[in-house]
């Protein structure tokens, strides 16, 4: 965990549409962290999803950051020029017997589920059944060797297996909590169209770029559970977390791409100065 060092902080985008409001809160929290303690803000661009991540969202990314008024240390680290290194550690899992190739189709899981009695929940969800878990050695590289598409899961059970003693981690303001990895099941590390999944690649790249507070909304602290689970498993170290309140709508709804939030650059064109979009998202000069 960071000891009394300046903090090393990042805000990691991914580059699916432009920033609004919500990142707008989670950057300029990240980046005040960092330089009020004189540490060090690092920019990162999560681009590992080629289906939804667009070059010319990245450089709004680095635009409207600037125009907001941030500024990050050293250079931006795009993720889709690091597919080796989750390479490299998604084979050091599989050498080690932890993880396992998943060909099941959405539909598979949704059937499987449906016929459970009772099906266990996650924080994502119903948990995946366990259906490739089943299959043999054999059938696994007949199927790989047949070319049929599959994602590779991480055997939780053996995980766990693996580590020794309870995990926690240090949020910030509450001190050390439990952690319970095994809520998320077999989770997806390495996707049929993706190379590496968000779970693998974050963590990686927090213990890559000696990150020492993981600031990000709330909405991902559950997942940290998992995250602390690989760090233990690659020996990665472990940084402390500051998870943050999510900006709303007027309904109380939170501000997301997906429900057209008003982005930065429609506020920019709109006459907004930077001060008052810091202000907009929460940070007031």
């Amino acid at each position: 965990m960071a000891g009394s060092a300046p903090p090393v902080t990042r805000f990691a985008p991914s580059p699916t549409g432009f920033l609004h409001l919500g990142h707008a809160h989670s950057a300029l929290f990240g980046w005040r962290r960092a330089r009020q303690a004189g540490g060090r803000f690092l920019l990162r661009l999560e681009d590992i999803d080629p289906g939804r991540c667009r070059p010319d969202f990245a450089d709004a990314i680095l635009e409207d950051l600037a125009w907001l008024g941030l500024d990050w240390d050293g250079p931006v680290r795009v993720q889709s020029a690091h597919l080796s290194e989750y390479g490299a550690a998604l084979q050091s899992l599989r050498a080690r017997g932890l993880l396992y190739p998943c060909f099941c189709t959405r539909a598979d899981i949704a059937r499987e589920i449906a016929g459970s009695v009772a099906a266990p929940h996650g924080p994502d969800g119903p948990l995946y059944p366990g259906i490739c878990r089943r299959l043999s050695a054999a059938e696994r590289e007949a199927r790989i060797a047949a070319g049929i598409p599959h994602a590779w899961r991480l055997d939780m059970a053996a995980a766990l297996r693996a580590v020794p003693g309870a995990l926690s981690f240090h949020e910030d303001g509450q001190g050390r909590l439990c952690c319970d990895p095994a809520r998320f099941g077999d989770a997806v590390l390495a996707r049929k169209d993706a190379p590496a999944s968000y779970h693998l690649c974050v963590t990686h790249d927090d213990a890559v770029q000696s990150v020492t507070l993981v600031t990000r909304g709330e909405d991902l602290k559950p997942a940290t559970d998992l995250h602390r689970l690989l760090q233990a498993l690659m020996g990665w170290p472990e940084p402390a977390y500051a998870h943050h309140r999510l900006l709303t709508d007027a309904a109380g709804r939170r501000l997301a791409k997906r429900d057209r939030a008003a982005t930065l650059r429609e506020l920019r064109a709109a006459g907004t100065s930077p001060a008052e979009a810091r202000a907009l998202a929460g940070w007031p000069d």
